[in-house]
């Protein structure tokens, strides 16, 4: 396990749906959904990218890949300055996975999983995450990412048995290869746990690290697995994340504590057993330096919610 797979088993992706918005003549459409990222690809035809209304536009060509994280706002239109339709509307308004915007004029296809979170267990993966990842196909992660798109068309194509059920699969799965095109990327960003998973020292660091949160890590013990000194891998470790290995375990200890508060009804000893506290107390103190309340009352706000 990774720390990816450790945020995506958690829950973090609610609903997937993959969309293909065939637009025509004069259109605009705006993207803003809190709880939704996107995986697109403008599959033919040309279309201007617009972060937000005071943004420069830019123009995309066929073949261009990007995922948006949940919560950024983005305008596509085949012209600067059209009016514009939200895309939340034009899903209402569809049927099954194809949606169409205009009736006449040049037409530029646009294909587009739409993944919903659970935004308290995605929060790791989403403060990490630039608003905008622009994804280079160039590369094996990014073949990936292309023979998945070809299949969920394939799937919206043909619609045969199970094809709902097979779309939402491989949208989850258009994500991840989205993220492992972005992380192998020479552009990526230089530092965070998502960066850090293509390191090929730390990576078993970090993949043992999350397979057993409960296990007494120490530093020495994680510099042991990246066959690095103790020295060395701190450093190194803490110029890929931005933290101590320390810090970093403590992070994801609590990530973990806070997904079995709230899916669980498991005491407070059996979740610090769980993530590698001796006693229930020692857990209730590292939760509330860590989150700022005791771990009983963030279980009870959230159940509030």
């Amino acid at each position: 396990m990774d720390a990816l797979d450790d945020v995506l088993t958690a829950g973090a992706v609610e609903d997937s749906r993959f969309v293909s918005v065939e637009a025509r003549g004069a259109w605009g459409i705006s993207f803003k959904s809190p709880g939704a990222s996107y995986v697109m690809m403008i599959k033919s035809g040309r279309c201007w990218w617009q972060p937000d209304t005071g943004a420069a536009p830019e123009l995309l060509a066929p073949g261009i890949c990007f995922l948006v994280r949940a919560g950024s706002e983005f305008i596509l239109a085949d012209e600067p300055g059209r009016s514009l339709v939200s895309c939340e509307s034009l899903l209402a308004a569809g049927r099954g996975p194809s949606v169409r915007h205009g009736t006449t004029g040049p037409a530029t296809e646009i294909v587009s999983a739409r993944l919903s979170f659970n935004t308290s267990v995605a929060e790791p993966l989403l403060e990490v995450l630039p608003p905008v990842l622009r994804l280079d196909p160039d590369n094996s992660a990014g073949d990936a990412l292309r023979s998945t798109f070809k299949l969920l068309e394939q799937e919206r194509i043909l619609s045969g048995f199970g094809a709902e059920f097979l779309m939402s699969r491989l949208a989850d799965a258009l994500f991840v290869y989205a993220l492992r095109t972005y992380v192998s990327s020479p552009a990526k960003s230089s530092s965070g746990w998502l960066s850090a998973l293509s390191d090929p020292q730390l990576e078993p660091a970090l993949r043992d690290l999350h397979s057993d949160l409960a296990h007494p890590w120490t530093v020495g013990a994680l510099a042991c697995r990246a066959g690095m000194s103790r020295a060395a891998f701190a450093v190194a470790f803490k110029r890929k994340t931005g933290e101590s290995p320390i810090s970093y375990l403590t992070y994801w200890r609590m990530h973990r504590a806070k997904t079995l508060l709230r899916d669980t009804e498991a005491s407070l000893q059996q979740i610090a057993h769980a993530i590698g506290y001796d006693t229930d107390a020692a857990f209730s103190r590292a939760f509330r330096r860590h989150e700022g309340m005791a771990p009983g009352t963030w279980r009870r706000r959230r159940a509030g919610n």
